[in-house]
C-alpha cells in the first residue's frame, strides 16, 4: 500500500521547491514534512527527493507524485467525498498542464479561467515550445500538455484542437528598409530575424519552406510573446507572430505580411491520461470550443485518437 500522506509531503516539497514551502503549503512543521518523507523512504529503500535549491525528485519520486496527481483528481470526483473533512488527500485539486507561450498569450485563458471558475481546479503551468511540452509529459512533470508533437505517448489519449495560424510580420518601416524587393533570399540573409528562444523553428520552418534557405545569421531570441512582439514593433527584427495576436496591428498598418498569403499552420493537440476523469472531459470540451474561434478547426478530426 502507499503511504498517500507521505506522498503528498513528498508533491509539496517537489512543487514548493524546498522543505519549508512545503510546510507553509501543508500547515505543519518543516521537521514534520522532513520526517514523513524520510521515513516513507526508509520503508521503500529508495530516495524520492534530491536535497538542494530547490528539491528535486527522483524518477521514482516523480513517477509516485504523478500518480499522486492522477489518484487526487478521481477522489474529487467521488459523491460527497468533498464534504466529508479530513478525508481528502489534498484540500485543492492541481491541475499541471505544459502550454506553449503563444497559446498563453492567445486563446488559452478565457478557456482554462471559465473552467477553473466552474470547478475550483488550481492551476500550475509550465511554459515552453511546442515541440517540447510533450516531453514534460513523459517526464511525469505535468498532468496534461498542449503539444504540437504526434508521437503517440504511452498511456496518453491526444485531441486535435486545431491550426493555431502564424504571420511573418514587420512593421512598414523596417520592411521598406529590409524587403524593399518582396522578401529575396537575399533580403532574408540580411535582414535580422527574432525567434522565441533556441527550440523555436517556426521560423526557420517557414523560411526553409519560402526559399529553401536558412535563418540569417543575425537573431535576436526573446523568450516573450508579448516581449517579441514589443521588439518587432520597434523595428528590431522580422519574425513569426500569432495571427490571433497581431491581426489588430495588422488591420491597423502597424505591421505588415512580408510575404503576402504565405502564413504558417501549426498543428496543436491536447494530451491528457487515458482515465475517466469527468475533470479532464469538462475541461477537453472547454478547449476545443474555444479553439473554433481561434483556429482553423476540423470537427472531423477533433475526436480522441491513440
Amino acid at each position: 500500500m502507499l503511504d498517500y500522506n507521505a506522498l503528498v509531503a513528498v508533491s509539496a516539497v517537489i512543487r514548493e521547491g524546498s522543505f519549508e514551502g512545503a510546510a507553509r503549503k501543508l500547515n505543519i512543521t518543516a521537521s514534520a514534512v522532513s520526517q514523513r518523507i524520510r521515513g516513507y523512504e526508509d520503508r521503500l529503500g529508495a530516495l524520492l527527493v534530491i536535497r538542494g535549491q530547490p528539491c528535486r525528485p527522483t524518477d521514482l519520486g516523480q513517477a509516485l507524485v504523478t500518480h499522486l496527481d492522477k489518484v487526487c483528481l478521481l477522489e474529487a470526483e467521488i459523491p460527497h467525498l468533498s464534504h466529508a473533512s479530513g478525508f481528502l488527500l489534498q484540500s485543492e485539486i492541481t491541475l499541471r498542464i505544459a502550454v506553449n507561450a503563444d497559446s498563453l498569450a492567445t486563446w488559452f485563458p478565457e478557456a482554462i479561467s471559465r473552467f477553473t471558475t466552474e470547478t475550483a481546479i488550481c492551476l500550475d503551468l509550465l511554459v515552453e515550445d511546442e515541440t517540447c511540452t510533450a516531453d514534460r509529459l513523459r517526464a511525469g512533470e505535468v498532468t496534461a500538455a498542449i503539444t504540437a508533437q504526434t508521437e503517440p505517448i504511452p498511456g496518453y489519449k491526444s485531441v486535435h484542437l486545431g491550426k493555431m495560424q502564424y504571420v511573418a510580420c514587420a512593421t512598414p518601416d523596417f520592411a521598406a528598409s529590409y524587403f524593399s524587393n518582396g522578401g529575396t533570399v537575399a533580403e532574408f540573409r540580411d535582414a535580422p530575424c527574432i525567434c522565441f528562444d533556441r527550440d523555436d523553428a517556426l521560423e526557420a520552418r517557414w523560411l526553409y519552406d519560402l526559399h529553401k534557405t536558412a535563418l540569417p545569421s543575425r537573431i535576436h531570441y526573446i523568450p516573450s510573446t508579448q516581449g517579441f512582439l514589443d521588439f518587432t514593433l520597434k523595428n528590431v527584427g522580422w519574425g513569426l507572430q500569432p495571427l490571433a495576436l497581431v491581426d489588430k496591428y495588422l488591420s491597423q498598418g502597424n505591421l505588415i505580411e512580408i510575404v503576402p498569403d504565405n502564413r504558417l499552420a501549426v498543428d496543436l493537440h491536447w494530451v491528457i491520461p487515458r482515465m475517466n476523469s469527468k475533470l479532464l472531459n469538462d475541461l477537453t470540451i472547454h478547449l476545443k470550443n474555444e479553439c473554433v474561434k481561434h483556429f482553423w478547426f476540423d470537427r472531423s478530426v477533433g475526436n480522441y485518437t491513440v
